[in-house]
């Protein structure tokens, strides 16, 4: 029987109490049999994307590549992004497969506007606590954008960081290295007066804008569960971004393609300058095109100007192609044999005095 058991310990019997167990990094919030369940999961997919020139991949510390015998002077190109307030729509919505599309999209097609073919791509993934099956979805989604661009999905990092994020969101970042030859690199510096300017058309926002598009629905409060031409208004908000990679290298081995945006934050006015000489402006015709009609709504729900949808949304444009007239034909011909919908928006101009370098006209 305890001799103190009827009497308050003193300083000496507390310290001979035996100790409490050590804490662990499960205790602080990091369960490292979780990141290995998702490393387990996600290998499948990962082996999907593999392709030529990959020599290790995931599992290493880094992952290896070498750059395809073919190109006699390779120059790499890379490009990182993330997916931004978007995430907030999937957490909502718990649409998690899809949002992985949009990661590699909006680094592929970056990648893929100065001629280069995408060769590998790595993502980050951050959370507070790790769900597994979320972060499975999510990684399932970024292995299906690699399998759609042709590029492999070689290494990745999952972070577990109690208290950065709030319950149940999680953060991407994603980075694309591809390569072009170097007599090949599209840059803008052929690109004269009365080229045409192609637009291949989105599948709706992409992955830009959604802090305003956000705001409209918060305001507008509309069934997401709503037929909206032909589907649930929920699915127009978070269809994912086109990736525009085996089109468009398949347009650059039989045309020649002088200039191409990738048409994401800014919209048209402020990607289009970002291909041309400071002495060209392209002059829009909105009427060329078909928006969306999500667009529409938006516009009208948000009471927002012409102006403001053309510079924060693509508005219905996610790639600018420009070719010479001649080629223009030819270049529709092989876009739409690849199954995009392309429309002949505007031309290049001699800029004037004062003109922006992208002007947009429904009149």
């Amino acid at each position: 029987m305890n001799e103190r058991d009827n009497e308050r310990p003193d300083a000496d019997a507390r310290r001979s109490t035996a100790p409490s167990p050590g804490m662990t990094y499960r205790d602080a919030g990091v369960d490292i049999d979780a990141g290995d369940a998702l490393v387990e999961n996600i290998k499948p997919f990962a082996a999907r994307t593999r392709r030529d020139g990959v020599l290790a991949g995931i599992g290493g510390f880094g992952a290896l590549f070498e750059v395809p015998k073919r190109y006699r002077e390779p120059v790499l190109v890379s490009g990182t992004d993330g997916v931004g307030t978007k995430l907030k729509l999937a957490f909502a919505l718990d649409r998690h497969d899809t949002i992985g599309i949009d990661l590699v999209a909006m680094s592929v097609n970056d990648v893929l506007v100065q001629g280069a073919e995408p060769l590998f791509f790595l993502d980050y993934y951050a959370t507070g606590r790790l769900d597994v099956a979320v972060a499975t979805r999510v990684v399932k989604g970024i292995a299906y954008g690699c399998e759609l661009a042709g590029c492999a999905l070689i290494g990745g990092e999952t972070a577990e960081m109690p208290g950065m994020y709030a319950a149940g969101e999680y953060d991407l970042a994603g980075f694309c290295v591809g390569v072009v030859e170097k007599s090949r690199i599209i840059d803008g510096s052929k690109v004269a007066p009365g080229d045409l300017v192609l637009g291949v058309h989105s599948n709706g926002l992409h992955s830009n804008g959604y802090s305003l598009a956000r705001r409209i629905v918060e305001h507008a409060a509309p069934d997401l569960d709503a037929d909206f031409h032909g589907a649930p208004f929920a699915e127009a908000l978070i269809a994912p971004t086109r990736i525009y990679v085996k089109p468009v290298l398949a347009l650059l081995a039989t045309v020649p393609v002088k200039a191409l945006a990738h048409i994401t934050g800014g919209g048209l006015p402020g990607n289009l300058p970002r291909v041309l000489r400071a002495h060209l402006s392209a002059r829009l015709d909105a009427r060329t095109w078909q928006r969306p009609p999500l667009f529409d709504w938006l516009q009208a729900a948000g009471n927002v100007t012409d102006a403001q949808m053309y510079t924060t949304f693509n508005c219905g444009i996610g790639m600018a192609v420009v070719v010479a007239a001649d080629d223009a034909e030819r270049a529709i011909e092989s876009l739409t044999r690849a199954g995009e919908h392309v429309d002949i928006i505007g031309a290049i101009h001699a800029r004037r005095d004062d003109e922006p370098q992208t002007s947009i006209s429904d009149a």
